[in-house]
């Protein structure tokens, strides 16, 4: 078994949150912490307003996603985010580029347009990001299916571990349009990022270790019903049980992440 190097360890400085009833990582504490039950509401997705103009209009959901918490992250931790290299995750990308680039090529004249292209590509939130904070760093796109978050996380924190330097997680997924959607249904769109840096500073959160583990672990669940229903059914939601121990603000050891068949993740927060 490959992986991480054995308890790796790093700090949180910055979270960002959007998804379903979860409108941000401030205002969704409450309801992680189980001081309210989750109410299902629509994702809203706000304009990047990071984004120049004509970007802005081009941006398709899986953009405006992963911009949108990787923008509260960064100003949570108010760091500079042209300095940050990145790790950008997702089980599914950019589908609805997808769908129209396949709807294209299956008519009787499949010139596809330029701008859908670059958009449906896997790291198209990753380099509207690096765009829109003028950011020449590191930057890594994964995607590892239903364990998209584990890989992410796993390549994340090894950058920080190892190369000593602070690295931002944006983890997210949004649902395919039909007919794509039946064959891999996404409720909703789910998003979340993770500053990670080092050593600890006085916006730290917490403190994370990190390592595989076997599979007879069983994953966490979420306590609250809707949280769990979002932890099944959204592979960037599995980061749910980590969030929820980060919301209360205490040390928890062993909360484990659901990964790969053969392995899961085992987090410790400090």
């Amino acid at each position: 078994m490959s992986g991480p190097p054995t308890g790796l360890k790093v700090w949180i400085d910055g979270i960002g949150l959007l998804g379903p009833g979860l409108s941000s990582w401030a205002a969704a504490l409450d309801m992680l912490r189980g001081e309210r039950a989750c109410v299902a509401a629509p994702t809203a997705l706000p304009v990047p307003a990071r984004l120049p103009a004509a970007e802005r209009r081009r941006a398709g959901a899986a953009v405006k996603l992963a911009l949108a918490v990787a923008d509260e992250a960064v100003s949570q931790a108010q760091v500079d985010p042209s300095t940050l290299a990145t790790v950008f995750t997702s089980s599914s990308g950019e589908g609805v580029n997808c769908h129209a680039l396949c709807e294209t090529l299956a008519t009787a004249t499949p010139v596809v347009s330029p701008t859908r292209f670059t958009n449906s590509v896997h790291n198209a939130a990753a380099g509207c990001w690096h765009i829109a904070v003028g950011s020449r760093a590191t930057s890594t796109s994964l995607c590892a299916f239903d364990g998209s978050f584990g890989a992410g996380l796993i390549e994340a924190a090894t950058s920080v571990a190892l190369g000593g330097v602070p690295v931002l997680l944006v983890a997210s997924d949004s649902p395919y349009p039909e007919p794509l959607n039946g064959k891999r249904p996404l409720p909703d769109h789910f998003g979340l990022a993770l500053l990670l840096v080092p050593t600890p500073t006085e916006r730290s959160v917490a403190g994370l270790t990190v390592e595989l583990v076997e599979p007879h672990l069983p994953a966490s669940i979420c306590a609250e019903p809707g949280l769990e229903s979002l932890r099944r059914a959204i592979p960037a939601a599995a980061a749910l049980p980590l969030l929820v121990a980060l919301a209360q603000q205490r040390p928890q050891p062993q909360v484990v992440l659901d990964y790969l068949d053969r392995m899961r993740l085992r987090v410790d927060v400090l």
